[in-house]
């Protein structure tokens, strides 16, 4: 029960008049989120490390390349504070609840639900506004509250501040709801979520953002459905920065490889066969590439190893190809000899191989223009 602090005030009468001072109980304090230091507790999903930066107690965030950041730790109901301010105009960020490890097929982005962080200048619109809107993304799912036809929950009022001015958000979410209190109040509200168990993230998205005062409270846990919780961590780290090669060497010239932000572009240079591969090497590697193919004459090879290749030649994997200029997913691994691959979530079967010996290293090999992104790798178990 709440504890209170009862103060006498002394009236002209014979009454004692008594007034109630809240006090909130103890386990009420929220908890930070950041140590102020480093981003320890968080996970840098598809940004690299000089995308976030701390100073004065806030965490700035530089906004390229486009991409999140995750917690390590997965959340189904907690009471989230925090604020922020952009730093130049229609800046644009946002809070994502509920996400799965990394980011959808083609995109920089979680599958989940996305709390809206726009600056003001940004404008409002028949299909957004800058004042806190909130929906689901990239596979996630959610009924709105005061929504327009669509699956996006609108604010009832505008009440975010515009330019460098510090804005508070208060995100509450229990079994499957969700509410934002922009600046104290109320607005916006979402219900039917699903996911609603995953992890919290900070998104960056073109624009410098500073964040502060970042903190959660975890509430009791409900009971979910298994297809009420998000995809848990696997291990996968990105390979690729969105800033520049970092961590790859090309078998040629690197002017071939333009990094765009999200997007590592092969620009399909005529008598030139592009070959990108991992500085480091892995042992049992899992991979994820997300690849998009700019003409009918693209075609890429992706290797981890002498023995273990996804090629877009082979009829099992071209049975499973999106149309140009559509993403597709490959996520695969190898190790002790057993290999494994899907397409577009769909199984490829493979022959197994001789056990490889040694760490292996990744190669993307294209020719023609092709553009990828989502370029992660992971330890796999043995028994994978």
């Amino acid at each position: 029960m709440p504890s209170y602090l009862f103060r006498l005030i002394p009236c002209t009468s014979a009454v004692l008049l008594f007034t109630i001072v809240g006090r909130l109980p103890a386990d009420d304090a929220l908890q930070p989120m950041f140590n102020g230091k480093d981003l320890s507790g968080w996970v840098l999903t598809n940004t690299p490390a000089e995308t976030w930066s701390f100073r004065d107690d806030m965490l700035i965030c530089t906004g390229a390349p486009i991409g999140e950041l995750r917690t390590q730790k997965m959340y189904q109901n907690f009471v989230m504070e925090l604020e922020w301010r952009h730093m130049v105009p229609r800046g644009n960020a946002g809070i994502f609840v509920w996400a799965d490890d990394i980011t959808s097929r083609g995109v920089p982005f979680h599958r989940g639900v996305e709390v809206q962080v726009l600056e003001n200048a940004y404008g409002n619109s028949a299909g957004h506004t800058t004042h806190g809107d909130i929906f689901p993304i990239h596979g996630a799912t959610m009924t709105p509250v005061n929504g327009r036809g669509g699956s996006r929950a609108f604010p009832t009022e505008n009440r975010s501040n515009p330019g460098s001015e510090w804005n508070h958000y208060r995100i509450e979410c229990r079994d499957g709801e969700i509410s934002l209190a922009v600046n104290g109040k109320v607005v916006t509200r979402g219900t039917d979520c699903v996911p609603r168990k995953g992890y919290i993230c900070l998104e960056s998205e073109g624009g410098v953002v500073h964040y502060r005062n970042v903190r959660i409270k975890e509430l009791p846990l409900t009971g979910l459905a298994a297809t009420h919780v998000a995809i848990a961590n696997r291990g996968y780290r990105s390979l690729y920065t969105g800033l520049n090669l970092a961590g790859w060497k090309a078998a040629e010239s690197e002017t071939h490889w333009q990094p765009k932000d999200w997007i590592l572009a092969f620009n399909g240079a005529e008598k030139y066969s592009g070959a990108l591969t991992t500085t480091q090497a892995f042992e049992n590697i899992g991979f994820v590439v997300d690849v998009r193919l700019k003409n009918e004459s693209s075609r890429t090879l992706i290797t981890a190893g002498p023995t273990a290749s996804v090629d877009m030649n082979d009829p099992k994997v071209t049975a499973h190809l999106e149309p140009v200029g559509r993403w597709n997913r490959f996520e695969g691994g190898i190790g002790d000899g057993k290999r494994w691959l899907t397409v577009n979530g769909h199984h490829v079967s493979l022959p197994r191989v001789p056990v490889s010996d040694g760490a292996v290293s990744i190669t993307l090999k294209p020719t023609g223009p092709v553009d990828f992104c989502n370029i992660y790798a992971r330890s796999l178990d043995v028994d994978e």
